[in-house]
């Protein structure tokens, strides 16, 4: 196996790629970067019946969106390809058969039928959980019981057939993760598993070994979910006789209430997104961070949090920040509990360190999917006197729309709590001031006015702000007043005081 660190992100195109999937991603793509080493996107498709048309591309775009991009993978080049799976085929049957002649595997002609009574014979005995394993092998219809003519016979009969692991008798098999440090199972636990199909194909457990061994991966970082078969992928590098990765497991992404694996169906449930890209699929929609306006470095920011400790306080880190810190000996054990809170802050915090010009682009985007097209310049002097009150790209306009519509409606409480048409006279004096002022010194006169004529600054200056804003809320009125220009700040003063009647 190569010296040089090579790690691969390898999911299936099965659907939207989910948060915990991305999580992997990045701590893979941190880990090649912090190494020199190469970062490999490998399409694991062997199960057709699941294959979701459209999956793989919204993964790379997920990936690139996320400036995860890969070295090597489907439309990325690489000498040790193909990446996909299902590319792969012929490949995969070779080994497995020779796993057959060594005698670490073998031969099942089980029917479904076949199967189903071994589950119920398991049931009846009291077994917890019936499985295909040293106990029930010698029962079954497999190349261990039947004799060589009847096994060559099936096998003639029939084009592709089921092969199996055999798993040995009474071992410790063991293996060092760099995260839980020594892991071992008991043979007896294990079950001989699928690793061909009868369509050909391969199970995960025979490809990835493959597959990894062929690409020379280095480091196996994969999801906790995976931990359990780890064993069975330890005895198949040693059938063949290879040297195995060094193994990491990821800790598990846990739901808001830290309880249980944050699942696809959560966002729905708890109202926020976790997938990365919006997914429109022919039964489902899922919501998408990119799409609920956030940063994708904010993201990345508070995904690589999730199970990982730089050592330190920081918490607000560039990618090449994380590069420079990243190790797999600081990720956790324990599961990460996704607070939606913490997202929310770090995307806040994002995009008020970001510059107006890096903004616009996000912004615009977001105006024009509600239909407002202004000027650059406008929109960046907007930016500057929004962002310090949004969270996400999207509250751009949802919290300042009276940038670029005058107001339909009013705060009716707050104009009955204050108005009467006895100020209207004072109005239309402010209005005045606004048309021969500069903007510099507008706040100045305007309250200079209501001071010279005994007249109070909490009545005026929040009405003035409904009728700029329809609310109480926005940055300073004055900044407001001056984006807004003269005219149309005077011609919202005119349509509100002839609104503000009806709630006097």
């Amino acid at each position: 196996m190569s010296q040089q660190v090579r790690v691969r992100f390898a999911p299936s195109p099965t659907g939207p790629l989910h948060i915990g999937g991305v999580r992997t991603a990045l701590y893979n793509y941190l880990f090649a970067k912090q190494t020199g080493g190469t970062f490999i996107l490998r399409i694991e498709d062997t199960d057709q019946n699941r294959y979701v048309p459209g999956a793989e591309d919204y993964i790379k775009e997920a990936l690139e969106w996320l400036g995860l991009t890969p070295e090597e993978g489907p439309g990325y080049g690489g000498e040790l390809g193909p990446y996909r799976q299902s590319e792969r085929k012929d490949i995969y049957a070779k080994y497995a058969h020779q796993l057959v002649e060594q005698g670490h595997a073998y031969y099942a002609f089980d029917t479904p039928e076949d199967l189903a009574k071994m589950r119920v014979d398991q049931e009846t005995l009291g077994y917890h959980s019936a499985k295909y394993d040293q106990r029930t092998r010698s029962l079954m219809r497999n190349s261990l019981t039947l004799s060589r003519e009847e096994t060559k016979l099936l096998l003639e009969q029939n084009d592709n057939v089921i092969i199996r692991l055999k798993i040995p008798e009474d071992e410790e098999i063991s293996f060092v993760d760099l995260v839980r440090e020594k892991v071992s199972f008991k043979s007896s636990e294990l079950d001989d598993k699928v690793i061909l199909k009868n369509d050909g194909m391969p199970t995960y457990h025979l490809a990835n070994i493959i597959d990894d061994h062929l690409m020379e991966i280095s480091h196996v970082i994969r999801g906790e979910e995976w931990l359990s078969s780890t064993a069975h992928h330890v005895l198949m590098y040693r059938f063949f006789g290879w040297e195995a990765p060094k193994f990491t497991h990821l800790p598990l992404i846990l739901k808001p209430s830290g309880k249980g694996k944050l699942s696809k169906r959560d966002g729905a449930k708890f109202g926020f997104p976790v997938f990365p890209l919006e997914w429109r699929g022919e039964e489902e929609t899922y919501q998408g961070f990119r799409e609920d306006g956030y940063d994708p470095n904010a993201l990345i920011n508070f995904l690589v949090l999730l199970g990982w400790n730089p050592g330190n306080d920081e918490e607000i880190m560039s990618i090449e920040r994380m590069v420079e810190l990243f190790s797999l000996q600081k990720i956790v054990k324990s599961g990460a509990r996704f607070d939606m809170d913490k997202a929310n802050w770090f995307n806040q915090q994002y995009i008020q360190s970001t510059p107006n010009e890096s903004l616009l682009p996000h912004v615009k985007s977001v105006l024009l999917s509600h239909g407002v097209d202004r000027d650059d310049n406008y929109i960046s002097q907007y930016i500057g006197l929004m962002k310090e009150r949004v969270v996400r790209f999207e509250d751009f306009y949802k919290e300042g729309s009276f940038f670029f519509k005058a107001p339909i409606k009013y705060d009716e409480k707050q104009v009955k709590k204050r108005y009467n048409p006895e100020l209207d006279v004072h109005f239309v004096s402010i209005k005045n001031l606004i048309l021969a002022t500069a903007k510099e010194a507008l706040s100045d006169k305007v309250k200079s006015y209501l001071n010279d004529n005994d007249l109070k600054m909490g009545v005026y200056l929040p009405l003035l702000r409904i009728m700029m804003c329809g609310s109480l809320k926005g940055p300073d009125l004055f900044d407001i007043i001056s984006l807004l220009g003269k005219d149309e700040a005077c011609e919202r003063i005119d349509t509100a005081l002839e609104s503000f009647k009806k709630y006097s």
